[in-house]
């Protein structure tokens, strides 16, 4: 059989898994406009890099909840999607960093604190939410991922916040938004890896009809 007809990983049927990800959804977009007014009214890079990646998850999360109960050739290369939007916005905020970093003034450092809290304590929720869910297929996995790794992100902020009320340099900013960067690319890669291996499985794997009958595992408890 070939392994076809394996115990499979969950792939997101759950009506509770749905409403989660409304949810977490919702947060992120509220995260997105609160995080952008925030960013340009502060002059800090890392709040404009996490608001970037506030939108960018709003968007990838919705791609996510479209997939689901789709072939996983469609999860998996809704995956790829999420994989490269990552890896788009955080070489564009590498480009803006470098940018700044030769013509940036100090943010302010009390607006980078304050909204830095409210975005950690939005991503700590998203992650209890899908806690539950952590493992998957790709297209369930990159949600988990996102969210573990944007509340990472939110303690840098905070951290930088700190450090630029201390130095007043812009320095602490443009370092926790250069993290930033490389932690989106490193998403990015994870999630692009797994949905590339989902995409080779299905490729190698035998005729589904060798598999009738097999098809009924049962998914993680709605």
């Amino acid at each position: 059989m070939g392994g076809c007809c394996e115990v499979k990983q969950f792939t997101g049927l759950s009506k509770a898994y749905k409403r989660a990800l409304v949810t977490v959804i919702l947060i992120n977009a509220v995260m997105f406009v609160v995080e952008l007014a925030a960013g340009k009214a502060s002059g800090s890079q890392a709040l404009l890099a996490d608001a970037l990646d506030f939108a960018a998850d709003s968007a990838t999360y919705a791609l996510s909840l479209a997939v689901i109960g789709m072939s996983v050739t469609a999860r998996a290369r809704a995956s790829l999607v999420k994989g490269a939007s990552l890896a788009i916005i955080a070489l564009f905020i590498l480009a803006t960093t470098l940018i700044r970093f030769f013509n940036g003034a100090a943010p302010e450092a009390s607006t980078m604190s304050i909204v830095g809290v409210l975005a950690l304590l939005a991503n700590a929720a998203s992650v209890l939410i899908l806690l539950k869910w952590r493992d998957g297929d790709s297209n369930v996995r990159s949600v988990w991922l996102c969210s573990r790794n944007d509340a990472i992100g939110n303690v840098g902020v905070i951290i930088a916040g700190g450090l630029v009320a201390v130095t007043q340099s812009p320095w602490p900013d443009l370092v926790v938004a250069t993290i930033l960067c490389a932690l989106f690319l490193r998403s990015s890669y994870s999630i692009t890896r797994q949905a590339l291996g989902e995409l080779r499985a299905v490729a190698s794997a035998p005729t589904a009809a060798s598999c009738a009958g097999h098809s009924h595992s049962p998914q993680t408890p709605g």
